[in-house]
């Protein structure tokens, strides 16, 4: 017990207590840049690892020969160099290893490094004691030594495993305790017996004065590597603060650094949702604007509010996550805190253009099937539904006359009365268009005509828009449930039929369902699936009706006339199916069949003679209709020459600017057009202004009342005199009678066509006879010098 009966000197317990100060900073700079070390990155961690090693090297080292200066063994001592410095690289290098594996993430890291670094302990301990040189027999005891491995281990392990799970303090006291109770325990292992008495104390104090300096120099190394580590820390801490001020500020959303429930920096974008000046934030509790801040989850994404200026609310979404990434978990706190309130109101518009009309604002088709189905669900209640098809009337005119702004003008304000007019059980919407809905629980059929009275007046009121006064009319249809239909679709389809009904009618603008209406419908659906086999089946055929000059009898050419025979010989005429094709687009297909067979067969007569073929409008407003009959006359070999369409006035009107573009694209190809019907249009002379035609085709009805006054006749001698000032030929159809011939051969008529030359043929040929007789029954002259 020699060692510690030396501990009675002033000048020893000085020594000692200057070691355990050495050993208590040197392990304060240890677990420092431990933690740093941890949470460097990767090519900084080197650096971190070195200063660390060095640091800890140096206070195992310092702490053991600083003592050691304090131990009197009562023989001179000295210290063999190279074994002193081999124990000072000891220390470093183990402290290195040590230090490495704790800083990784593996599972039981920290204590795999701690017990590490108690070997270094006890490995630099025993090979500076190797060092030590006397004059005298040393005795080691094995208990000691054991207790002292052991004990190095075991506060190592858990000095690391403390400093990874939270605290400064406790990790920094278990180091001490680790190396100072090895140095103790280790040292009372040792018992010194002195051969002779010291006879050269000076040698013994020289060795402990250069012993001094060498632990003051590893002492000064040992605070340099700290107060270096200190400065990199600093400088790494302001870099990362800049580079966090530069992150937070530079995103859109609020970003808030927090420790301790203070705010230790925050950015301009949560100073605008706080509502205060940036620098007032610092320093200030969080929860004076978040106050769930414990609810929140750490990784997660909570919605929450924010208590801005004025303790208004505002509806936030907050991330969290801690500070120090997979390394140091510290109780810095990052939140994210976006800005719900513009996503959520365009969420709530979304919802909004999901059951609502966009222009109106009225209930839009979902909206109403839902309010329909809930109606209608109960079967069992004593009320009734009554279901309101509704259309504007004249709407289109509206469209055409002042332009889809203003029709858009007028069914805002229309939809506004429709739901000013409404009461607490009555439903209205817009499907699209100018087409409305309306729903209404009723005891009696009658009831109805209420809310549709009510509707009316909103709809027929005149309606002021920018640049003028307009009206609409609105016809409706109206269908019971569960009278007329069990089943939604039903209902719907039933109120849809009377609207039909309604806008079709000369005498109401209102129509209740009745069960005759399906069977036209189902009439019309069949007749429209036997047209798409009619036209598959090659059932459609063509005839030709001729036309001739009047003056001279000549053939001038063939009108092209489609007709629809069925298997059953059941002849369909054209006034029953062609409107219908027109309908459901069916006219497109028979239209192009049409003009292209007539072509064909039109190229292989003997005589050039023209064929006139009939456009639809549907055709006309067809944007590849130039493009198709370049390519008919292309494939079948017809000169352009000997083509002519016919097409009405009425197709005309609908879209004038359109359909003259598309007329001269024809004319460029080099045919023929003429207008079909001249006579029944809206407005003939505008027409024949807007267009350059080839033919003008007076309308067979003028023929027909031709013996009934003076009216059709002067309508006749005007529409010649017409078409002789405008150099337009005029063909009148509809020629029956000898009569009929010789009053247009007499007012100057160009040509004929009509039954008296002939009926329509399968084969144009076959008509030439025909007509020559006629011609030369009227015109004995003609006769003779054929």
């Amino acid at each position: 017990m020699r060692f510690f009966t030396c501990l009675t000197d002033d000048h020893n317990l000085w020594l000692v207590a200057l070691s355990a100060g050495l050993c208590l900073i040197g392990s304060i700079i240890t677990f420092r840049l431990y933690r740093r070390l941890r949470a460097a990155e990767k090519g900084t961690r080197l650096a971190w690892a070195f200063m660390g090693a060095v640091a800890t090297g140096a206070t195992i080292w310092c702490t053991h020969f600083v003592a050691m200066i304090a131990y009197e063994p009562g023989t001179s001592v000295s210290y063999e160099p190279v074994l002193t410095g081999v124990s000072l690289g000891v220390a470093i290098g183990g402290s290195a290893l040590a230090l490495w594996v704790a800083s990784r993430t593996l599972r039981f890291s920290a204590e795999i490094g701690g017990v590490l670094f108690g070997l270094t302990v006890v490995a630099m301990h025993y090979t500076g004691m190797a060092a030590f040189a006397t004059d005298a027999v040393i005795h080691w005891s094995t208990a000691y030594v054991v207790a002292s491995i052991v004990g190095a281990v075991l506060f190592g392990g858990l000095a690391f495993n403390r400093a990874r799970r939270s605290g400064q303090v406790a990790p920094v006291a278990l180091m001490v305790l680790g190396i100072v109770a090895l140095h103790f325990t280790g040292m009372a292992a040792m018992t010194v017996i002195p051969l002779a008495p010291s006879a050269d104390l000076i040698a013994s104090n020289s060795a402990n004065i250069v012993l001094a300096f060498a632990a003051s120099a590893v002492g000064l190394m040992m605070l340099g590597t700290g107060v270096a580590s200190h400065a990199l820390d600093m400088q790494s801490r302001l870099q990362a603060k800049a580079r966090l001020d530069h992150l937070i500020e530079g995103s859109v959303d609020g970003m808030v650094v927090e420790q301790g429930g203070l705010i230790l920096a925050a950015n301009a974008a949560f100073a605008d949702l706080a509502g205060v000046a940036h620098d007032v934030l610092v320093g200030e509790p969080l929860s004076r604007w978040l106050s769930n801040t414990a609810d929140l989850t750490v990784g997660g994404l909570t919605q929450s509010k924010l208590v801005g200026a004025g303790e208004t609310e505002i509806p936030v979404e907050i991330a969290v996550r801690r500070d120090g990434r997979h390394a140091v978990v510290t109780d810095v706190m990052i939140y994210a805190v976006r800005d719900l309130r513009m996503r959520l109101a365009q969420e709530r518009r979304i919802a909004h253009l999901a059951r609502n009309d966009g222009l109106t604002g009225l209930p839009n088709r979902s909206s109403f099937l839902e309010w329909l189905t809930r109606q209608t669900s109960d079967i069992t209640a004593p009320t009734k539904v009554a279901l309101l098809a509704m259309d504007l009337d004249r709407f289109k005119e509206v469209n055409d006359v002042h332009g889809h702004a203003a029709g858009d003008q007028l069914l805002v304000q229309i939809a506004e009365r429709m739901r000013a007019c409404l009461r607490h059980d009555e439903f209205v919407a817009r499907l699209g268009g100018d087409e409305f809905v309306a729903v209404m629980p009723i005891r009696h059929r009658d009831d109805a005509l209420d809310l549709v009275a009510r509707l009316r007046d909103a709809v027929t009121e005149p309606v002021v828009l920018d640049h003028a006064e307009v009206a609409c009319g609105l016809s409706t249809g109206i269908a019971i449930w569960p009278d007329d239909a069990h089943d939604v679709s039903a209902l719907i389809n039933d109120a849809d039929l009377a609207m039909y009904r309604a806008k079709a009618s000369l005498g109401t603008d209102v129509c209740f369902y009745e069960e005759e209406m399906d069977e036209a419908v189902r009439t019309r659906r069949r007749m429209a699936q036997q047209m798409r086999e009619a036209l598959d089946q090659g059932q459609f055929s063509l005839n030709w009706q001729l036309q001739a000059a009047v003056d001279t009898g000549d053939i001038t050419g063939y009108e092209v006339l489609l007709r629809w025979i069925q298997p059953d010989g059941t002849f369909i005429s054209p006034a029953d199916f062609i409107p219908l094709a027109e309908e459901n687009g069916l006219i497109l297909p028979i239209g192009e069949w049409v003009l292209r067979t007539a072509c064909a067969e039109a190229a292989t007569w003997a005589e050039p003679h023209k064929i006139a073929v009939n456009l639809s409008p549907v055709q006309l407003g067809h944007v590849d209709l130039p493009r198709l009959v370049h390519q008919v006359l292309i494939e079948t070999g017809l000169s352009p020459a000997r083509l002519e369409l016919e097409i009405t006035e009425t197709a005309m009107i609908t879209d004038m600017e359109r359909t003259t573009h598309v007329l001269r694209q024809l004319k460029l190809l080099g045919v023929s057009i003429a207008m079909d019907d001249f006579g029944t249009g809206y407005s003939s002379l505008s027409t024949l202004r807007a267009f350059p035609f080839d033919k003008i085709k007076l309308d067979r009805s003028f023929m027909s009342e031709l013996d009934g006054g003076p009216q059709s006749a002067a309508i006749i001698r005007a529409v010649l005199a017409l078409g002789e000032s405008l150099d337009i030929p005029v063909l009148a159809e509809g020629v029956e009678t000898l009569e009929q011939l010789t009053f247009l051969r007499d007012q100057g008529c160009d040509e004929v066509q009509g039954y008296l030359l002939g009926r329509p043929q399968k084969t144009a040929e076959s008509e030439v006879q025909a007509a020559a007789r006629v011609l030369w029954a009227v015109d004995p002259a003609l006769e003779k010098a054929a």
